[in-house]
């Protein structure tokens, strides 16, 4: 049985002020031809599906056409809900999708309760546990403590009592859990909501002991913690700390005796992500950054005085710059005077003014912008006398 394990599409989402649905609508396009062309069985998706509670129609719109496809392809669906997820909307007609072979897992009292699917000699208990605030989960779960280790830890225990009902270790079905958190050992991405809030502190691996394969979602990066417990990451960048990260998930193929293999699946994303820092004449000129010019770039600039049109300069070359700093070379303060300094010895509005601008933009004011701020200061002591 082949199995796509995948997370946190937070379909909806924007890359700054860069709307990413069309980017979104080509991941789908590319997960089901992986559907297709790798002949999924299970298409597992732990958490964080939607980038907010409440989701555009647009947006709902592309998460219906992406689970009629991966279904009409003849994969099922398993579901469950991240902190981005409204549970109660997500899990809308769970009971009725179940039927189109789309499973939903947004409630605690279902994370106990499997997907089982029994097929080619391959029988599976697929656990979905949505994301527990602990502040609200501890009290339902009997939780030791209101801590994310400790709803994990109470959640587990349930779906060990299951699968102890079903054979446990021995005869029993294959188990695999999904679950929305952070767990120790994960490296974490700009991207992501600090789970931390809610509670205190990373689950630990041995909270997912004895289960077969344990997918989990919240971290955007794809990554393996333990022979069993694995990220599928996000299948497409959402911050600058992600750039070079490969996207995709993981195909998981089960047979009698266990998981057989697990294998990383790719999916590029059309724009890549470029972090370029330099001073600006050696960024526009330097052939090494060619391969950056049809990315979205993070640019910081390093010349000891803020260039002029700096970011119109920037995108005369890299037009898909979203983001643009500035860290003069150096950055040593000897010989460095304060704002407030300056501004104490300042004779006059327009000193005063022009400092504010010099201090604000990194760059001395020139007689042109000096002229304009003269003009301005005299027609607002002009407003002020004809009142």
């Amino acid at each position: 049985m082949r199995i796509l394990h995948t997370s946190d599409w937070h379909l909806g989402r924007s890359f700054h002020g860069v709307g990413m649905l069309d980017a979104q609508r080509r991941f789908v396009d590319q997960l089901v031809t992986t559907v297709i062309d790798e002949e999924i069985d299970v298409v597992l998706i732990a958490g964080d599906v939607y980038d907010r509670a409440l989701p555009a129609v647009d947006v709902v719109n592309l998460l219906d056409d992406a689970l009629v496809r991966i279904t009409a392809a003849g994969a099922r669906v398993v579901l469950s809900s991240g902190n981005h997820d409204s549970a109660a909307r997500l899990g809308f007609a769970s009971r009725l999708l179940e039927s189109g072979g789309v499973h939903l897992r947004t409630r605690i009292g279902e994370l106990d309760s499997p997907v089982l699917i029994d097929d080619a000699g391959v029988e599976l208990a697929i656990y979905g546990i949505p994301y527990l605030e602990p502040r609200l989960a501890a009290g339902e779960l009997d939780a030791e403590a209101t801590t994310h280790a400790a709803v994990i830890e109470a959640a587990m225990g349930r779906i060990r009592a299951d699968l102890e009902q079903r054979g446990g270790e021995a005869g029993g079905p294959l188990s695999i859990v999904l679950a929305h958190t952070f767990a120790s050992g994960g490296i974490t991405a700009d991207s992501e909501r600090d789970l931390a809030i809610g509670g205190v502190g990373a689950v630990p691996l041995d909270a997912f002991d004895d289960i077969d394969y344990v997918a989990l979602g919240h971290l955007h990066g794809r990554q393996q913690l333990s022979k069993s417990v694995r990220y599928a990451g996000s299948p497409l960048p959402y911050s600058f700390s992600e750039a070079g990260q490969a996207k995709g998930g993981w195909l998981i193929e089960a047979g009698p005796s266990g998981i057989k293999s697990v294998e990383p699946v790719h999916w590029p994303a059309e724009r890549q992500l470029a972090v370029l820092r330099g001073n600006l004449e050696d960024l526009l000129t330097q052939d090494s950054h060619t391969s950056a010019e049809d990315s979205y770039c993070q640019i910081t600039l390093t010349d000891a005085e803020r260039p002029k049109n700096a970011m119109e300069r920037v995108r005369s070359r890299f037009p898909h710059t979203l983001v643009l700093g500035f860290d003069p070379e150096g950055g040593s303060t000897d010989g460095y005077e304060t704002y407030g300094a300056r501004i104490a010895k300042a004779r006059g509005d327009l000193e005063i003014s022009c400092g504010f601008v010099e201090h604000v933009r990194g760059r001395a004011v020139e007689e042109g912008e000096r002229e304009l701020l003269a003009a301005a200061l005299d027609r607002v002591r002009e407003e002020e006398l004809s009142r």
